[in-house]
């Protein structure tokens, strides 16, 4: 078994693992080293899209029960929106660049997660979802990691975590498949995207197995802090290797 197989399957376990806990971050996990593996990034962000959507359709199966689809369209429209350009002005430049601003982008949102997540309360009105789609489709569009701004509108206007964890992966599932199809159009996803994605599907299965148990029977607030932790670690990593 190659090198490059058993990295997928590793980052496609621990990247399933961290989004069933705590409802987000398979993006943001997988990003930190997957533009490294891939020939390109728009590659890398189709593969990390593909198999989040997989990791998503799971739990939502599991969840459906709990989505409340009034709740969910504003900011899953804004999302699709933006995300679709992002992913048309992706085409038009550098890997290098798209890697420094990722770096910057993992380190801020570590920092404020670890900082202030606590703190701010957002009214739960139509331009809070508007804001909080758009800054998820940008993330989404540019880096495959459209979770934080969607993950603090949800935490914060959903009753109970069954209700959180349902709306966040309707909301991932539905935005990684539209993204998906529009990163096809763009040519990402090419035969090497489908031919890994094949390698990460069994490590999805055990990440997602392992979280639900996780996400039912323990507290993940320190697994919340070591997450964002790694996130900021990561990105200053991106930076200086950049």
């Amino acid at each position: 078994m190659s090198n490059l197989v058993i990295a997928i399957f590793l980052l496609s376990t621990g990247a399933s693992f961290v989004q069933r806990t705590t409802g987000f971050g398979f993006g943001i996990f997988i990003m930190t080293m997957l533009p490294y593996l891939m020939p390109t990034y728009g590659e890398a962000t189709t593969l990390s899209g593909i198999l989040a959507l997989t990791t998503s359709a799971v739990i939502v199966w599991r969840l459906k029960r709990f989505v409340t689809w009034q709740r969910l369209w504003v900011i899953l429209l804004t999302f699709i929106l933006v995300s679709t350009i992002a992913i048309f002005v992706l085409t038009r430049m550098e890997d290098h660049l798209l890697r420094l601003i990722l770096g910057v982008a993992l380190i801020l949102i570590s920092i404020y997660f670890l900082l202030f997540s606590q703190r701010i309360k957002l009214p739960q009105t139509k331009r809070v979802q508007v804001g909080a789609g758009t800054l998820s489709g940008l993330l989404g569009g540019f880096f495959g990691m459209q979770g934080p701004p969607a993950v603090l509108y949800f935490i914060q206007s959903e009753p109970s975590k069954e209700h959180y964890m349902a709306m966040a992966q309707t909301y991932f599932l539905i935005g990684n498949f539209i993204m998906t199809l529009v990163r096809a159009y763009n040519g990402f996803f090419t035969t090497t995207v489908l031919t890994d994605y094949g390698f990460g599907l069994g490590g999805v299965a055990i990440g997602t197995m392992l979280g639900s148990y996780v996400f039912r029977h323990i507290s993940s607030h320190l697994l919340r802090y070591i997450v964002y932790a790694y996130i900021g670690i990561s990105g200053a990593i991106i930076l200086l290797t950049n």
